[in-house]
């Protein structure tokens, strides 16, 4: 197809020179071609003709009627639905390769006749006026933590006038981890933006009566203690959280490809993979500055102390030696058991306190209704209570590793029910005694002794595991 620039060409070659063959040459269309637009003096765009005739007959017109009837009663009705119901109340009629010029029918008719469509209206962004937040899975970047798969999310914040981010690592969308997030953000700044918007997340907002979502008020506390003044986007409205949500996918891609430019995705530790995603986000950031520095100029200081990354809860511990927190269970040393602690919840772990004195640090379970067990905490009881193993409520926590589930299943295939208990507690009590008197670390040998055994095929028990550690078989 000739194009108006061809011809356009073409008129100037011809009165440079007036040679019909060479400029039609030049022009890169037939002789004939440029003689025809020579004489017409028009363009190509001024004398096409609109193809508005069909050059076949529409193979679904006689029954049209009636689908377009179903369409106006239900527009939501997809042209694939529509089609197979077709094909089974007309065999033989149609075929299912005709299913794309059915869709393409569809398609002509929600155009022409069909019900409004939803439009969503672009923002003009006013420096410094708000702030975006919003967490992004980043499971798809494969990072590893010392050869370990590292699942983690991402809260990033943004300005949506000059799209200055800021990222941080957190494992869940808690209030924790947002509050982490937001003033990581806004310290690094040293100003505030007049709002800052998130979506109905249940970090920020909860479930009222009327179905509606309203502020949660740590998150309230958070935003008003820095200066801002809270806001959401509608429920199931997400578009109008977009600067943030379009560049979360911007992110991921520019961390993919400085993933490639380093040649591995292995880290040392969860503080070196955050060093590099600072060092990802600072160079990106400088091609902001114009804009940000707009921004800047118009904000308010941040004049205020940032708040502590966690949340404070007095839990009472129950007869069991557990803790209920977020509606997950963790034991903690028997000795505190009735007592009431302190516990520090943060995104990544809970820090458990007495008397104002650090008891132990937990790693925070994710999800609803889990629970984790350390046998450490119950063992001396069990080893006197043998009879409560069999049914204990969590009791698949007590096997710390795949290695003590197959030396159970190997006692209880060489001994009694009882005598199987029996002798696997006293395989953990030795465990512990072997974790806190001589190694004090936290490394499982009596594991490897277990894994001796196994390959060696010899029944495993509490006097064999002794044997091999008096060889010197677990290590010092």
């Amino acid at each position: 197809m000739v194009k108006d620039a061809q011809v356009r060409q073409l008129m100037e070659k011809l009165s440079a020179h007036g040679r019909i063959g060479l400029a039609s040459l030049q022009s890169g269309m037939d002789r004939k071609t440029a003689r025809r637009y020579r004489d017409l003096a028009r363009l190509p765009s001024q004398v096409r003709v609109d193809h508005t005739w069909s050059t076949r007959k529409d193979p679904f017109s006689e029954d049209w009627p009636s689908i377009a009837e179903r369409l106006k009663d239900a527009p939501e009705l997809e042209a694939k639905a529509l089609f197979e119901d077709l094909l089974e109340a007309r065999p033989g009629r149609y075929e299912p390769g005709q299913l794309r010029t059915f869709q393409r029918r569809v398609r002509r008719w929600r155009a022409t006749a069909g019900p409004p469509k939803e439009i969503f209206f672009a923002q003009e962004h006013r420096p410094g006026e708000a702030a975006q937040t919003d967490f992004t899975c980043a499971n798809e970047l494969g990072i590893t933590l010392g050869g370990e798969n590292f699942p983690h999310l991402l809260c990033q914040l943004v300005l949506p006038f000059s799209n200055w981010q800021w990222v941080t690592v957190c494992r869940s969308e808690s209030i924790p981890a947002l509050r982490r997030g937001v003033q990581e953000a806004v310290f690094r700044l040293g100003c505030v933006p007049r709002f800052h918007q998130t979506d109905n997340s249940t970090a920020a907002t909860h479930d009222l009566p009327s179905g509606k979502r309203a502020f949660n008020e740590d998150y309230e506390r958070l935003i008003h203690h820095l200066g801002m003044t809270p806001r959401t986007i509608g429920v199931g409205q997400s578009e109008q959280n977009g600067d943030v949500e379009s560049l979360n996918g911007a992110l991921k891609r520019r961390l993919e490809q400085h993933l490639l430019l380093r040649g591995s995705r292995d880290f040392d530790s969860l503080e070196s993979y955050s060093s590099w995603l600072e060092e990802v986000l600072t160079k990106s950031n400088r091609l902001r500055e114009k804009k940000l520095k707009e921004e800047l100029a118009v904000m308010r200081p941040l004049q205020v102390k940032r708040l502590p990354e966690y949340q404070e809860l007095d839990v009472r511990v129950s007869t069991w030696s557990t803790i209920r927190v977020k509606t997950n269970t963790y034991s903690v040393p028997s000795r505190l058991r009735d007592e009431t602690v302190r516990v520090r919840i943060y995104d990544d772990r809970l820090e458990v306190f007495y008397a104002q004195k650090l008891q132990l640090t937990i790693e925070r379970l994710l999800g609803k209704q889990a629970h984790r067990v350390d046998y450490r905490h119950i063992i001396w009881t069990l080893v006197r209570k043998p009879g409560a193993f069999r049914l204990y409520k969590y009791r698949q926590d007590l096997f710390p590793t795949l290695v003590f589930r197959r030396a159970y299943d190997a006692l209880c295939e060489s001994l009694s029910e009882r005598s199987a208990d029996v002798d696997y507690l006293r395989i953990l009590h030795w465990a512990h005694l072997i974790l806190v008197d001589r190694f004090r670390r936290r490394c499982h040998r009596v594991g490897d002794a277990l894994g001796r055994l196994g390959i060696s095929r010899t029944p495993a028990s509490h006097h064999s595991c002794q044997r091999l550690g008096a060889r010197g078989l677990l290590g010092h």
